[in-house]
């Protein structure tokens, strides 16, 4: 027998009578690589259409926040800038509360990712350049993948040896996402897991080696968008991954609906129970 009551399954219109602030996951709720989910646009329209307030919260850190509305606006989802709250603007707040303003930083990903690091105050370079003492794993893509990682695992093993500091930070913690229906890919997540394990095997007596993960489901993204929307009363997350969107939420302290259009299904027994169910977002 299930040990959890089943969360309640309601339509987005519901959810919209119940709470004042929506929280949307992109990758599995608004689109995938093939497009708009079903309801995605419709559902856009009706917040913008009636001055609703709602942000983008995602985990994707490979574009900045006017690409990512460009592309959302590409597919017919007119996704206004100041909507969007990325894992990668979070860089900013991460580098001046640790001290990293100025430091030479490794980028994984695209030139958007190097963008962030820009803004954050870190300037990039090679991952050869042993005077770097920041590596940000932002994506999966916008460099050679092998190369670049030995390179890069290169450049921490002979900091580390020489006993230089090294900052290890990757702003999106997924390992995997839906690129499109019944298609997944590997993310930056499951790249700092990698370096991760390179490190303990390397460094077994140094366990505190390891990434500040600053996406869902780690506070500081959902800290910005309560931020943003003055308190997180009246805030819902909409997700479609229970150990990112909905976790993240709830151990934020508020409700989280899952939806069935990407990555995770309802599991009764699992460690995870979302307070809503949503079947898509029509």
């Amino acid at each position: 027998m299930p040990s959890h009551i089943a969360p309640p399954r309601v339509t987005i219109a519901e959810l919209l009578a119940r709470h004042r602030t929506l929280l949307l996951d992109a990758y599995g709720v608004l689109l995938h690589h093939g497009g708009p989910l079903p309801g995605a646009r419709a559902l856009i329209d009706r917040l913008n259409r009636e001055r609703r307030e709602y942000f983008i919260l995602t985990n994707d850190a490979s574009r900045l926040p006017a690409s990512g509305a460009a592309r959302f606006a590409s597919m017919g989802l007119e996704i206004p800038v100041k909507r969007m709250i990325t894992s990668a603007s979070l860089l900013t707040r991460h580098f001046a509360e640790r001290g990293l303003v100025g430091e030479r930083v490794v980028v994984l990903g695209p030139e958007d990712s190097k963008g962030y690091v820009v803004e954050a105050g870190g300037i990039p370079v090679e991952p050869g350049d042993e005077r770097a003492s920041v590596l940000v794993i932002c994506d999966e893509v916008g460099y050679s993948f092998v190369d670049t990682l030995d390179e890069t695992l290169t450049l921490l093993f002979l900091r580390l040896d020489r006993g230089e500091p090294v900052h290890l930070v990757v702003p999106n913690p997924d390992l995997i996402y839906p690129k499109r229906e019944r298609a997944y890919g590997f993310t930056a997540g499951a790249i700092a897991a990698l370096v991760e394990a390179a490190l303990r095997q390397r460094y077994p007596e140094r366990p505190e080696l390891g990434f500040a993960r600053l996406g869902k489901p780690n506070r500081p993204i959902f800290e910005e968008a309560a931020r943003r929307a003055g308190g997180g009363e009246g805030m819902v997350m909409v997700g479609d991954q229970l150990g990112t969107d909905v976790k993240g939420a709830l151990d934020f302290g508020i409700p989280a609906a899952l939806v069935e259009t990407g990555l995770d299904r309802y599991r009764p027994d699992g460690p995870v129970q979302p307070s809503y169910l949503l079947r898509d977002l029509d």
